[in-house]
């Protein structure tokens, strides 16, 4: 025995009913699990994303500098950067432009440079440009190079890459 509906003059068995029931469920069901694998990937992602900060510290008698440091949860891969004094374009950081940024100060600043791709470990903390002991007096033009004079720009991102993440030192 069957069960079957009059419909505009057409016959639905319940088959059929059963049947289109069956598809709308599944693409129900196929439409949460796109859309859960879509928030686990944005959580995936969210969870290693390194955040980088430039930090100036300047210390009587203290190790003082620029510091880079990873606050984020996963590894920065650096994918450019730029360094300019008094707005005049220097280059990327490497050696070459530390150089260039330290030439002519009354003492020798240590620089950690680095090159295209390379990658910032999770919790990394380091000078770029620094000095082992910051004495007022004698290192003023050094001061003012690092408060006034000195832009970095340092553009990453995570291993998954194409996030655009940017971070910016900039002169008072």
């Amino acid at each position: 025995m069957s069960i079957e509906r009059v419909n505009d003059g057409g016959v639905m068995k319940a088959e059929t009913i059963v049947a289109i029931c069956a598809v709308v469920i599944a693409v129900a069901s196929l439409g949460v699990s796109v859309w859960q694998a879509h928030l686990a990937r944005q959580h995936n992602r969210h969870s290693v994303r390194p955040v980088l900060q430039l930090h100036r510290g300047i210390h009587h008698g203290a190790h003082s500098g620029i510091r880079l440091i990873n606050v984020g949860p996963g590894p920065a891969v650096i994918v450019s950067s730029s360094v300019s004094v008094d707005g005049e374009a220097i280059g990327s950081w490497d050696k070459a432009c530390a150089d260039r940024v330290r030439a002519g100060l009354p003492a020798h600043l240590n620089a950690v440079t680095f090159g295209g791709e390379e990658v910032i470990a999770t919790e990394y903390s380091e000078y770029l440009l620094s000095l082992p002991h910051y004495d007022a007096h004698s290192h003023a033009p050094i001061e003012r190079l690092l408060r006034h004079r000195l832009s970095i720009t340092i553009d990453y991102e995570s291993l998954y890459g194409g996030e655009g993440f940017r971070v910016v030192y900039a002169p008072e």
